[in-house]
């Protein structure tokens, strides 16, 4: 069951729909059934761009560790008793 992207031609809203069979899909924003099926590419994984997702992601969670470090230093040092 593929999901495909439609816009309306009434409202101009853009959604993605999963069709089944032969339905229909209707806009779900005005309910129009006057809709265009948009062109879209399909998803590549490859090893390169999961390296690259992967490393992106170790990136971001490196810099979020660093950040809740330096967040909980100066939590500690703002409430010390002493």
């Amino acid at each position: 069951m593929p999901i495909f992207e439609y816009s309306c031609r009434k409202c101009k809203n853009k959604f993605e729909e999963l069709v089944r069979g032969k339905e229909k899909p209707a806009c779900p924003k005005c309910k129009s059934k006057h809709l265009e099926k948009l062109l879209s590419l399909p998803s590549m994984k490859t090893e390169t761009t999961h390296g690259l997702a992967m490393k992106a992601a170790r990136r971001r969670d490196r810099k979020q560790g660093d950040q809740n470090l330096r967040n909980q230093a100066e939590y500690e040092a703002s409430h010390d008793e002493g």
